[in-house]
C-alpha cells in the first residue's frame, strides 16, 4: 500500500506534470516543422541526403513515427500519462482541499482564533448585539454565515476552490477530444470544377453527404498574383437538407461535423474549338517540369490523331501557349482568340479553374470546444479568493475575538477587518 501511495505521489507531482507539458509542447513544435502524413518515399528523398539536425534521416524518422506525430504511439502515451497525472492530482490534492473548504470549522476558544493569519480582540459593552450586527452585515454582502451560541463562522468565495479541479477536468477532456479526433478524424483534399460534385461515404460505406461546387472565383492583385479564392459550395445530406455558403481562406463551412476549407486552386480544363467543330473541353494537368503553376495537355490538330501540339497555361485568365512536339513555340492565344496551327483553326473558348477544397471530419471537436469552456470557467473561478472569518465572545470579560484566513487575498481581507471591528464597537 505504501508503494502504491509513493507511485501516486510521484505520478501527480508538479515536476512530472511540467516535464510532460514540455515534452508535448516540443513534440507539437516538431510536428509543425516536419511535414506530416506524407508517403515514405517523400521522407526518404527529403531527409536521407539531408538528415534533420544532421542525425535523423528518413528511416529513423519513420521508425520513430515522426511522420505522423499526433497519432504516434509515444505521443498518445504522453497525453494519456498527463491526463492520468492530472486526474490523480485532482483526486489526491484538489478534492481534499475542496472538501476542507466546504467543512465548517468551529473555533470555540480565543486561543484558536489567535493563531489565525489575522486576529483582533475588541472590548465591547454588548457582545451579543455586536455579533448580531456583524452577522447581518456579512450576510448582506454575500457571506455565508453559520451561527452558534456566542460565536459564528463566515465564509465567502468557496466556489473558487472548484477552479483548479475544473481546469484539470478541462485539460483531460481536451486531450481525450484531441486523441479521439486524431484517431478517428479524416482529412480529404479534392479539386472541383464549377458544377461538379463529390459524394462522401458514411461509416457504413454508404452515400452520406454530397458536396457541389456552384461557383469559384480567384481574386488577383494588379500583378496577377492570386490573393484570395472564393467558392460557393452546397452540402446536401440524404434527407435533402442542405447548407449553401461562400467559403474563402480562413472562412470555412461547418455542417454536421464536417468542415470545408478553401485550401488551394488549380486549373481543370480548356474549352477549345477546332475549325467549325463543337466546343470540346480538354482536361489539363499540372506540369511541374515547366514551372510551379503550369498546366497543360497534348492534343492532336488533325482528325487522324497526327500533328500533336502541347497546350500550356498558368492562369484562368490566359493566355494559352501552344508548342510543337519539338518544343518550338508556335503561338499564344488569349480567351476568345483564334489562330491557325498546323493547318487547323484553333479557338480558345474558356479556361476552367478548379477549387481546392480541404474536407476535414473531426469527431473530437465538440469535446475540445467543451473542454475550452470548462478551462475558461475554471480559470475564472481560480482567481476568486476564499475568505473565512470566525467571531466569538466571552461574556465574563465583554471581549470579542475575531480572526480570519484567505487562500490568496489576505491583504484584501485585512483591509476589510477594520470595517468589521467598527461594527463590533458601535
Amino acid at each position: 500500500m505504501k508503494k502504491i501511495s509513493q507511485v501516486l505521489n510521484w505520478l501527480s507531482s508538479l515536476k512530472i506534470a511540467i516535464l510532460l507539458f514540455l515534452l508535448i509542447a516540443a513534440s507539437c513544435a516538431l510536428g509543425t516543422f516536419i511535414p506530416q502524413q506524407e508517403s515514405d518515399q517523400f521522407y526518404f528523398e527529403k531527409f536521407n541526403n539531408n538528415p534533420l539536425l544532421g542525425l535523423i534521416n528518413g528511416n529513423i524518422l519513420i521508425l520513430f513515427e515522426l511522420n505522423h506525430i499526433y497519432t504516434s504511439f509515444w505521443f498518445l502515451f504522453l497525453l494519456i500519462w498527463l491526463g492520468l497525472a492530472l486526474a490523480v492530482c485532482s483526486f489526491r490534492r484538489q478534492l481534499p482541499i475542496l472538501k476542507t473548504a466546504l467543512n465548517w470549522i468551529d473555533y470555540k476558544s480565543p486561543r484558536q482564533i489567535a493563531k489565525l493569519s489575522i486576529a483582533q480582540t475588541i472590548q465591547t459593552n454588548d457582545p451579543t448585539k455586536s455579533l448580531e450586527k456583524l452577522s447581518i452585515y456579512l450576510k448582506k454582502r454575500g457571506w455565508n454565515v453559520k451561527e452558534k451560541d456566542g460565536r459564528f463562522a463566515a465564509r465567502k468565495g468557496v466556489i473558487g476552490r472548484l477552479g483548479p479541479i475544473l481546469i484539470h477536468l478541462g485539460m483531460i477532456l481536451l486531450m481525450i477530444g484531441a486523441t479521439f479526433g486524431s484517431l478517428n478524424g479524416k482529412t480529404i483534399e479534392r479539386f472541383l470544377a464549377p458544377g461538379r460534385s463529390i459524394d462522401l461515404l458514411n461509416n457504413n460505406k454508404e452515400k452520406g453527404l454530397t458536396i457541389k461546387l456552384k461557383n469559384f472565383q480567384i481574386e488577383r492583385d494588379p500583378q496577377g498574383r492570386a490573393e484570395q479564392y472564393r467558392s460557393i459550395v452546397k452540402v446536401t445530406d440524404l434527407n435533402g437538407n442542405y447548407e449553401e455558403k461562400e467559403i474563402s481562406v480562413n472562412y470555412p463551412l461547418r455542417y454536421k461535423g464536417l468542415t470545408l476549407y478553401q485550401a488551394d486552386w488549380s486549373l481543370a480544363a480548356i474549352t477549345i474549338q477546332f475549325d467549325n467543330s463543337p466546343k470540346l473541353q480538354i482536361p489539363i494537368e499540372s506540369i511541374p517540369d515547366l514551372g510551379e503553376q503550369v498546366w497543360g495537355a497534348i492534343i492532336p490538330t488533325q482528325k487522324n490523331g497526327q500533328e500533336q501540339v502541347l497546350l500550356t497555361v498558368s492562369s484562368e485568365l490566359g493566355p494559352v501557349t501552344i508548342y510543337d512536339n519539338d518544343g518550338t513555340r508556335l503561338t499564344s492565344l488569349g480567351i476568345n482568340n483564334e489562330a491557325e496551327v498546323k493547318g487547323t483553326l484553333i479557338k480558345i473558348i474558356s479556361i476552367i479553374p478548379s477549387s481546392g477544397l480541404l474536407l476535414k471530419s473531426d469527431p473530437g471537436v465538440p469535446l475540445v470546444y467543451t473542454s475550452f469552456a470548462i478551462i475558461l470557467i475554471g480559470g475564472s473561478l481560480s482567481i476568486v479568493s476564499t475568505n473565512k472569518i470566525w467571531v466569538l465572545h466571552e461574556k465574563e470579560k465583554s471581549l470579542i475575538y475575531i480572526g480570519g484566513l484567505s487562500n490568496r487575498n489576505l491583504s484584501g481581507l485585512s483591509k476589510e477587518l477594520p470595517k468589521f471591528i467598527d461594527l463590533l464597537n458601535n
